[in-house]
């Protein structure tokens, strides 16, 4: 038998207005417009804590939810590295604010379920 390897997920909410700078004149895109946004993120490990978890899912929900909380309500293109606020730009964003304190992130998901787009980034 294979080690298992498992993957916790959290997720969170934020609502959030951007613009598309580089978007050509009258383009629909590169005007300022906003989003309801839904971000995950998972925490892989072979090993487990000695509560038989791979990390704390009540800290995680927190610091998503922290991150989460920094872009609600504000303006995408204002926070640095989000000046082209893509889906893509956004998981990096989760990304580097998140490993640093879990080291175990594994995947970063960015979605706009209202109009069912998102983005997954594999670490």
């Amino acid at each position: 038998m294979t080690k298992p390897v498992f993957e916790i997920t959290k997720a969170a909410t934020f609502d959030a207005a951007h613009h598309f700078p580089n978007e050509p004149e009258g383009s629909p895109y590169r005007r300022i417009h906003g989003h309801s946004f839904q971000v995950e993120v998972s925490i892989r490990s072979d090993r487990l804590d000695a509560n038989g978890w791979v990390a704390d899912l009540n800290a995680l929900d927190a610091a998503l939810k922290a991150a989460a909380g920094e872009l609600d309500h504000g303006m995408l293109n204002e926070h640095a590295g989000l000046e082209v606020p893509s889906l893509e730009h956004l998981c990096l964003w989760f990304a580097r604010r998140l490993t640093p304190a879990w080291p175990g992130l594994s995947r970063v998901v960015v979605s706009r379920p209202t109009i069912h787009e998102r983005c997954a980034l594999e670490l």
